[in-house]
């Protein structure tokens, strides 16, 4: 089933050093964009896949897994020479991806943020075809591939490769769920973006969430489910050890935006 688009839709997948969003960076990044075509046409589709110098060493056990090596990255732009451009060809965009919600958008994130280049996902619709499939199957993307589309995924851990699989697989979701009766799927980027969502993050690495009264509360640690605005209250040394701890910019932005509505 061709995909219903108001936006242009990305869909994307970023190969990094590592998995700590913190500190780890991205070396390879490779992304679908879908603009809606003319009525009676199919949808339009662009390719761009880029590596990345990422500044610090690639570790063995992220070379095992995508095979990209120092030597690869090396006469590469870093993500600070391209962050501009690429948020401008994002503008406007919704954003799929395949476990996004939880690594690919957080760490996208981070690097817009470290390179000093605005880019806020929050305004974007976003939807993880990783949770639509454990929703209804509980499995891994190469298992999405050959279940949905019935053809084995080469080269997995390849970028490009993922970034269009995860495409097909989104596709394929739409014909197959559009008529479940208990939990139909719908052809529509908004409802596949509220669909998507597993918890109601407030910064993209889930320290911070809304309870079902739309209030900050911890996600993590001693405080866990604890109001924010109660902690930094009774015990304010709390902002000063995540502000200066091994947490994400976006992490220590929202938690400063919340301190800030205190005032």
């Amino acid at each position: 089933m061709q995909l219903n688009l108001r936006n242009p839709l990305l869909f994307f997948d970023i190969e990094s050093t590592g998995l700590n969003v913190a500190s780890d960076r991205i070396v390879e990044i490779s992304i679908v964009k879908v603009s809606p075509g003319t009525p009676g046409e199919p949808n339009k589709v662009e390719v761009k896949t880029r590596r990345i110098n990422p500044t610090i060493p690639i570790p063995d056990d992220a070379k095992a897994i995508h095979g990209i090596s120092d030597d690869d990255v090396r006469d590469c732009p870093t993500f600070r020479q391209i962050a501009k451009s690429l948020a401008n060809w994002m503008k406007g965009c919704d954003i799929a991806g395949y476990n996004s919600l939880k690594f690919d958008i957080p760490l996208l994130a981070e690097e817009f943020l470290r390179a000093g280049v605005e880019f806020d996902f929050r305004k974007r619709k976003l939807i993880d075809v990783q949770n639509i499939f454990h929703k209804k199957e509980q499995r891994t993307l190469k298992a999405a591939y050959k279940f949905y589309c019935g053809r084995n995924l080469d080269n997995a851990h390849s970028a490009e490769a993922d970034t269009m699989a995860t495409y097909e697989v989104l596709e394929a979701q739409l014909d197959r769920y559009r008529d479940d009766e208990e939990d139909p799927l719908r052809n529509d980027v908004d409802f596949l973006a509220r669909y998507s969502i597993q918890n109601r993050f407030l910064d993209y690495a889930g320290r911070i969430i809304l309870n079902d009264k739309d209030e900050p509360v911890f996600n993590f640690g001693k405080h866990k489910g604890r109001l924010v605005k109660e902690v930094l209250r009774t015990e304010p040394s709390y902002y000063d050890w995540m502000i200066n701890g091994d947490f994400t910019l976006d992490t220590k932005k929202v938690l400063t935006e919340i301190r800030a509505s205190m005032v």
